[in-house]
């Protein structure tokens, strides 16, 4: 069995790391590159730089950002926020990035996804989805602008298709959990691993170590992301993975 991955997500806003509630109230919690590299010191598998708030004026932010995580950091970074074509995957990739994370410009346009990959392989391709249960319970909604529009699309439908278009990674976040820290959408998390074939990342609800070591119980999701667990100190990668370890579940250790 391959090694659970365990991400920190670094909310960026104008330079700057943030964290909020159900995507609103957001506080600032500190310089992304001085956070990535205590995570890489912690043995985080990579880091998510996640440009939440990304204009064409503050591109030359996160450029600059990428070009130092790149030249500190030993573990892959993701980023996102923002994409709109394939030159923003060429821009972010060659400042530095391993992959790219694309939400609402995939879709507007489900044809970026197979340009993207089809030009820089598959591997750098996630599909980020923030997805959000009918009132009726009977699936979840696609959400995009940061959560904010409902596309009316059906979860299960898109990241089907996202796979078929060549996406190598699913980067699913509930919005019925994120920020709360009850855990992870167990429910949301199932449906999407069982209809895919391609990794799938947990995102949103993260609230203590075990709420971890559970996720990778209860689903088969590839790995899984966490913010305000790491942001505040309240765990380090290295005390998850040694819960996760005790429990049998597979993760890369501690560096030497």
């Amino acid at each position: 069995m391959l090694a659970k991955r365990i991400i920190p997500c670094l909310d960026i806003k104008d330079g700057k790391v943030v964290k909020g509630v159900n995507f609103v109230g957001l506080k600032d919690v500190g310089d992304p590159i001085e956070l990535a590299k205590e995570y890489d010191r912690q043995c985080a598998d990579e880091v998510v730089f996640l440009d939440i708030t990304a204009t064409y004026e503050n591109r030359d932010i996160i450029r600059d950002l990428i070009q130092r995580g790149a030249n500190e950091l030993s573990i892959p970074l993701c980023v996102g926020g923002g994409i709109r074509s394939v030159e923003d995957f060429r821009m972010i990739l060659s400042s530095g990035a391993d992959k790219v994370s694309v939400n609402s410009a995939a879709v507007k346009n489900p044809q970026l996804i197979k340009d993207a990959s089809d030009e820089f392989g598959v591997q750098c391709v996630v599909l980020a989805v923030d997805a959000k249960a009918r009132d009726d319970q009977s699936g979840w909604d696609v959400y995009v602008a940061g959560g904010r529009i409902n596309t009316g699309l059906d979860l299960i439908e898109w990241v089907k298709k996202g796979e078929a278009l060549g996406a190598g990674e699913i980067l699913l976040t509930s919005m019925d959990a994120d920020g709360t820290r009850d855990g992870f959408d167990i429910k949301m998390l199932k449906a999407v691993v069982e209809a895919v074939n391609i990794p799938v990342i947990a995102s949103g609800g993260c609230g203590d170590k075990e709420d971890i070591a559970e996720v990778f119980e209860q689903t088969n999701c590839d790995a899984a992301l966490a913010a305000s667990l790491f942001h505040f100190g309240e765990a380090t990668v290295d005390e998850v993975k040694d819960i996760c370890a005790a429990r049998h579940i597979p993760v890369r250790r501690n560096k030497q």
